[in-house]
């Protein structure tokens, strides 16, 4: 092999090397990502276990893309050595919120026994799941419960709310109505209710349903949970505070 061709081979090898490189980074993927997807807010991307596979966060919502970011897979995907829905781990991190940015005070509270661990909860009057939920959180003990008055199903639903939040006892006014339906008067002087701001919470969180439930550690769930569900939920939240805690986090 002349000098030439063995300077034309090493700068093929080396081009092909750096170009492997540029295809194995996720910056770069995000990026083409971005050229063809201007429409879509990409949060992150990073490579998955899979060679050649990329994590697309979106919001929400996960994918899985190659180098070139033409191809979409949306699903699943699983680690079948360890038994491990890799997915859902993912979803669950990025399904939380830091329960530190909500407005407690405009949350009507209810404390059941010492209190210690807290639960937050996005629940319209008119929803008959939030009613189900009620009967669920009764069942509950040494836990503080933080409702958000969340109307999202119609006028009808940011009225009674209203009425609620003004009510002279609200956590007795909130606890009437979503066991027998029972709303108290109108207010008879004018009231300042945090209704439109709790609105403009849920949409920045995301937050499309009711209910919504929100736990210490900041994962969230949406629907109605049995209230055995709730305590499991609640137990794991408090273990992994006190175990970051411990290792210096919050």
């Amino acid at each position: 092999m002349s000098k030439n061709a063995v300077k034309r081979w090493l700068v093929s090898a080396v081009a092909l090397a750096a170009a492997t490189a540029t295809l194995a980074n996720p910056a770069l993927v995000e990026r083409r990502l971005g050229e063809q997807y201007p429409a879509t807010k990409i949060t992150s991307v990073r490579e998955t276990p899979v060679k050649g596979i990329y994590e697309v966060v979106m919001g929400r919502n996960i994918a899985y893309t190659d180098e070139t970011g033409r191809f979409m897979i949306f699903g699943h995907l699983y680690d079948m050595k360890e038994q491990v829905d890799l997915t859902a781990q993912r979803q669950d991190e990025i399904n939380r919120i830091d329960p530190s940015i909500l407005s407690l005070g405009d949350a009507i509270k209810v404390v059941k026994g010492k209190g210690s661990r807290a639960l937050y909860v996005f629940s319209d009057p008119n929803c008959p799941y939030c009613k189900r939920l009620e009967a669920e959180l009764a069942k509950l003990d040494d836990v503080t419960i933080y409702t958000f008055l969340y109307p999202v199903l119609g006028k009808d639903s940011e009225q009674k709310s209203r009425a609620i939040w003004c009510a002279k006892d609200r956590a007795k006014a909130w606890s009437d109505f979503m066991e027998g339906g029972k709303l108290p008067a109108a207010p008879s002087a004018e009231c300042s209710d945090p209704v439109q701001r709790n609105i403009q919470l849920g949409r920045e969180l995301g937050i499309n349903g009711t209910p919504t439930i929100v736990f210490g550690n900041g994962a969230i769930a949406a629907g109605l949970l049995p209230a055995a569900e709730l305590q499991r939920r609640l137990s794991d939240s408090a273990a992994q505070r006190v175990s970051a805690a411990k290792g210096g986090g919050r």
